[in-house]
């Protein structure tokens, strides 16, 4: 999955493949996360959010169960 950099000092970069609605996140330390079932409107809020780690935090983590790949 092809990820996008974002502006964020606990995020590098955010993944969305639309077909299979997999939220794939890319965190500054290196891990990536990934989340399935996310709405597209989800992943084109969290990339247009001015503070991308607090959507996270707010709108990912807690809502969504990730698993570490």
């Amino acid at each position: 999955m092809e990820r996008k950099r974002v502006n964020s000092s606990k995020i590098r970069a955010i993944g969305y493949d639309e077909k299979t609605q997999t939220l794939e996140v890319e965190l500054a330390n290196g891990q990536v996360w990934q989340y399935p079932k996310v709405y597209p409107e989800v992943y084109r809020r969290f990339m247009a959010a001015p503070n991308p780690a607090s959507f996270f935090e707010d709108r990912i983590a807690e809502d969504y169960t990730g698993k570490r790949v």
